[in-house]
């Protein structure tokens, strides 16, 4: 007769689902975060200070006055004037964009007040096809700059573009130009121009509006150039530093005015219209 008898093993390996997104890993530091957390302080890392890109309907809250946003332009759609294709017709990767991102291009633009004073202000959206310029939204930003020059406000745009679409061809480079002019028109006229720079911002978008401003800002560690890190390496033969195209490189070497944290930005440019516009 067993004197003892084997008790049941009692299983422990029963995993706990954790449900998704509730944890984000910050693109610099890598710590992993609660969600929450980031969101209650503006999409920025509390542990480094990194700053996640946000869209345009946020920053749009973070920077002017609840409720005085007006959008203009806002059925502005590109449509395809190469009949492009690489992977999927372009008219269907545009579809794509508007279901994922909700908008109609990669800007919105629009009046607004911040902290009481009137702007035109037009925001670029890098979820929609990397920010991309194409012929809306160079168009976007001569009409807002042209509606500031009208009524004598200043232009406030916030950047967030891989650059000109290729999609778009010659149609989506000439903007450069196009853009370049109507800036030119609002400094002729001594219309105040705020140009501000968030992650990343590069290639004709850099080459034309982001870098024209009378102020220059940024947000810290994003990303801002022309070319890519290692196109340039190969370029020239030569290993570049650390934090090349990272803003306070920039800074250092004066080609930007301003670092600004997210939670400063709204107060900082409204300091710089009272002084300048």
């Amino acid at each position: 007769m067993a004197w003892f008898k084997k008790s049941k093993e009692l299983k422990t390996d029963k995993k706990v689902k954790i449900p998704e997104g509730l944890w984000v890993k910050c693109d610099s530091c890598k710590e992993i975060i609660y969600k929450k957390e980031i969101d209650r302080n503006l999409k920025v890392c509390p542990k480094c200070n990194y700053h996640f890109r946000i869209s345009a309907r946020e920053r749009i809250k973070l920077l002017v006055d609840e409720g005085s946003f007006t959008e203009i332009d806002a059925t502005l759609a590109s449509n395809d004037p190469l009949k492009f294709r690489d992977k999927i017709p372009y008219k269907e990767r545009l579809e794509e964009n508007r279901r994922k991102s909700g908008l109609a291009e990669a800007s919105i633009s629009g009046e607004a007040l911040i902290e009481g004073h009137p702007v035109m202000i037009v925001i670029m959206d890098f979820s929609f096809m990397g920010g991309s310029m194409g012929s809306v939204v160079g168009e976007k930003v001569v009409r807002a700059a042209e509606a500031a020059l009208e009524a004598k406000k200043p232009l406030i745009i916030v950047s967030s573009s891989g650059g000109a679409r290729m999609q778009e061809g010659i149609f989506s480079l000439m903007q450069m130009a196009r853009v370049a002019a109507a800036i030119a028109r609002l400094n002729d006229n001594g219309i105040l121009y705020i140009s501000i720079l968030a992650d990343p911002t590069f290639g004709g978008v850099t080459a034309s509006f982001a870098m024209l401003g009378d102020i220059i800002l940024a947000e810290p560690k994003s990303l801002i150039g022309f070319a890519g890190p290692r196109v340039i390496e190969q370029t020239i033969k030569q290993q570049l530093p650390e934090d090349f195209q990272r803003a306070e490189f920039l800074l250092d070497h004066g080609l930007i005015d301003g670092i600004i944290d997210r939670k400063d930005i709204k107060k900082t440019v409204s300091k710089i219209i009272e002084l300048l516009a």
